[in-house]
């Protein structure tokens, strides 16, 4: 049998390129949340996939921007990690993006020791020539990257990139037990299913001011019973959130409830509140609290 293979490979690119779509197809499970929304993911979530000979631990970031506030601050040091512990580096663009909303980040992948896939994603969005001349400027931006055309979405030239993946890992033993999705506990992902459906049905600043915290989880044999708190920044937005008479609140208690439903492959009962947390995102004491805190 050939020798173990097993490494870290980050995905990064701007927001909205595709980041979470392209984790899923990789990892084969739904562990990153998708909508349209840009900053739809604000951790890192691993998603670990096995062989009989490899593991590969893919990560998927924040989009790159020049942060605003203390949450954002937070959110691009998960992605300044990324850079530093990888052994591939997926750097993601769309077709008609030209470079990142914060160049230095640029700067920092062409001097990456390690090898950078450059992957040009939706290309099922766009013609040959526009593809071609997609294809000239990268290769002269990032001349050490290998450029790989591909759509996420319809799963095009995605075995490709796995596979050259797989043959640019370092050879070492598994990182994580054999059996393991993803390093993030059940709880994280009862949390961003509920956020999901926050960003599908809400506007403007609404679904930017939530965070969820999963107060209950208790598993039985056939149920999962769930008990959630959705925060709110401003008083105004709770009564956005919970609609008229609780309609709006309901609706994403059903959708998210389905969605866990097939998740955890068990039936779920699920309770949501909503309670007025004023400015959380600029306190550095309540981002600790819920998980963004790098150091």
């Amino acid at each position: 049998m050939s020798a173990h293979k097993a490494g870290f490979v980050n995905i990064i690119g701007n927001p909205n390129v595709g980041k979470s779509t392209l984790m899923n197809a990789l990892v084969g499970e739904r562990l990153s949340i998708i909508t349209s929304k840009a900053q739809t993911t604000r951790h890192r979530i691993l998603g670990i996939v096995n062989g009989e000979d490899f593991q590969v631990v893919f990560s998927d970031t924040p989009g790159i921007i020049k942060p605003a506030y203390a949450l954002q601050e937070s959110m691009m040091g998960f992605v300044r990690t990324a850079l530093d512990d990888a052994d591939v580096l997926l750097y993601m663009v769309e077709v008609g993006q030209q470079g990142l909303k914060d160049e230095a980040f640029l700067e920092k992948i062409r001097q990456s020791p390690v090898p950078v896939l450059l992957l040009i994603n939706k290309i099922d969005t766009t013609d040959q020539e526009t593809l071609e001349q997609q294809v000239a400027y990268w290769a002269e931006t990032l001349p050490r990257a290998e450029i790989h055309p591909i759509s996420a979405l319809e799963r095009f030239n995605i075995q490709t990139v796995f596979d050259r993946i797989l043959e640019l890992l370092p050879q070492g033993p598994p990182f994580f037990p054999k059996d393991q999705l993803t390093d993030k506990p059940e709880r994280f992902f009862v949390s961003e299913i509920i956020r999901e459906k926050i960003l599908q049905h809400y506007k403007k600043e609404i679904p930017y001011a939530v965070e969820i915290e999963v107060e209950a989880f208790e598993e039985g044999d056939d149920l999962i019973r769930i008990g959630a708190v959705i925060m709110v920044e401003r008083d105004s937005q709770k009564g956005i959130l919970i609609g008229h008479k609780g309609s709006a609140l309901k609706r994403v208690g059903s959708e998210a409830r389905k969605d866990l439903e097939a998740f955890f492959d068990k039936k779920v009962y699920l309770e949501l509140y909503v309670k007025v947390n004023k400015n959380w995102r600029s306190d550095a004491r309540q981002l600790r609290r819920f998980g963004y805190d790098q150091n």
